[in-house]
């Protein structure tokens, strides 16, 4: 049985809950809520509220959230729509 590979990782579909693993592992403390939007296990959205962004860019905030990712990011997850906002936001936003 031939299997693709992806960047020398062996590809499969990535499931929310393990998105949400790993950003939750990578950034402790954390809410995290993802969603995958095409159902294929490779488009996602996430909601990231963590006290690490606040006085950060969005551009910084993006970025903590790739590093949190590492290789899943490059070899799993064909897009990912992220909203990343401190706690204060979060709250405004309710």
């Amino acid at each position: 049985m031939d299997s693709p590979v992806c960047g020398g990782l062996e590809c499969f579909k990535m499931q929310a809950e393990e998105l949400k693993r790993i950003i939750e592992q990578g950034l402790p403390g954390a809410h995290v809520e993802v969603r995958d939007y095409t159902g294929g296990g490779d488009h996602f959205e996430a909601l990231v509220v963590s006290q690490e962004f606040e006085g950060k860019s969005l551009v910084q905030r993006h970025q903590a959230v790739y590093a949190a990712l590492g290789d899943a990011m490059r070899a799993q997850v064909h897009a990912l729509t992220l909203k990343t906002l401190t706690p204060a936001q979060y709250q405004q936003r309710r």
